[in-house]
């Protein structure tokens, strides 16, 4: 049996600034930054995974150092558990990108990759082949196995939709707060949502 810790990122510069973010690579915000602590000491206490797992972004990145440092574990990290590509709209504000990148008329579509963006078939199918590569790696276990997942909100809600083989076009999405935390456990067929987006080691 696994159990999947994910976590999202603290509050980055890009959420200050009102930009696009997804590739910039953003630092956390000194807010960020005790939000990643916070989360840490919730997490060693409570659910001490046995590994981490990170998306290189600075601001993901940081958050999962800071619960490596308090959980005395290293991180590894994954470039596929990295925010959506949105290509050109990257570091902009959004004003910004509504002006010299306006959608196109009908909105964006799965296969578009307009502005030099990941599609959302892309996107999908990243999230698809690092969730099957990671239970096939674990599978048949009968001990438990807690792997914390660091990311973005757009990944996590990609991870969401593959693990309960939601339909690609979907209108159900996982809110996910600054450092908000999901639990997830698989065992064999079973997948249970545990909880999503606790954010209690805020309030301490």
């Amino acid at each position: 049996m696994i159990e999947l810790l994910v976590v999202r990122h603290g509050e980055s510069q890009a959420d200050l600034e009102d930009r696009h973010e997804g590739r910039a690579d953003f630092e956390l915000t000194p807010l960020g930054e005790r939000q990643a602590g916070l989360a840490a000491a919730w997490i060693a206490k409570r659910y001490r995974p046995h590994e981490i797992l990170a998306s290189p972004l600075k601001r993901a990145a940081r958050t999962a150092e800071a619960i490596a440092q308090e959980c005395s574990l290293a991180v590894d990290y994954d470039p596929n558990l990295m925010e959506w590509d949105n290509g050109l709209l990257a570091g902009l504000k959004r004003e910004e990108g509504r002006v010299l990148y306006p959608l196109p008329p009908g909105g964006r579509q799965p296969h578009d990759t307009f502005g030099e963006t990941e599609s959302e078939i892309e996107f999908r199918a990243r999230a698809e082949a690092f969730l099957s590569k990671l239970l096939f790696a674990h599978q048949g276990r009968s001990d438990l196995h807690r792997i914390c997942i660091v990311s973005h909100g757009g990944m996590i809600n990609m991870l969401f939709h593959s693990l309960m083989n939601l339909p690609f076009r979907t209108e159900m999405s996982l809110a996910t707060g600054d450092t908000g935390v999901h639990l997830w456990r698989i065992d064999g067929s079973r997948k249970r949502i545990v909880f999503t987006n606790a954010q209690e080691h805020l309030r301490s």
